[in-house]
């Protein structure tokens, strides 16, 4: 079993556990596209394929485990202490940590690497495979009522679209881009 398997098995299993903030469903709506973007992103951009990968799966995991507020630096020290726990060499856990303290577009960090920018871009791309999942939130968390919500996705649809950094993520998810912003005007 590879770092990346066991990093994928630990961040499904905390998804599983009753204390997960969101339950199950981000391991499969959220993370998995994170890391099936990555990957594409990765294979015609370069970059260290396991530190992406990584990142990828363990980007959002102080959410699941302690809830949004600062999750990419709950998330960084929780990715930290279970590589660690794996013995995965120090220089490498500090690139993992930089990708997820830097993965968050409301942040504004300065990405200095490719293995930076595609954990971000593959996060933001990941929100047009889960609108289901945006309406939720509007609904649950933020309390909107149907034509707020319509609304509000929309524009979270547009800022995503508009941080998008790589021609290859825009051509990747222009046809569900276009699709959603018909659906939803």
């Amino acid at each position: 079993m590879t770092i990346i398997d066991r990093v994928r098995d630990f961040v499904e299993s905390e998804c599983k556990k009753p204390t997960s903030h969101y339950g199950y469903e981000p391991f499969l709506f959220h993370f998995t596209p994170v890391a099936r973007y990555a990957t594409q992103l990765t294979d015609s951009l370069g970059g260290d394929r396991e530190i992406i990968l990584i990142a990828a799966w363990l980007h959002d995991i102080g959410s699941i485990m302690h809830g949004r507020t600062d999750h990419h630096i709950t998330g960084a020290t929780i990715a930290e202490q279970k590589l660690h726990d794996l013995h995965y060499p120090e220089k490498r856990i500090a690139l993992v940590k930089k990708c997820i303290l830097n993965h968050r577009g409301s942040q504004k960090n300065e990405r200095l690497t490719i293995e930076e920018q595609i954990v971000a871009e593959a996060d933001t791309l990941s929100a047009f495979d889960n609108i289901s999942g945006i309406f939720k939130a509007a609904f649950i968390y933020e309390k909107l009522t149907q034509g707020e919500a319509q609304i509000s996705v929309r524009q979270k649809l547009e800022r995503k679209w508009n941080k998008l950094h790589f021609e290859q993520s825009k051509k990747l998810i222009k046809p569900r881009y276009d699709a959603a912003m018909l659906l939803l005007a």
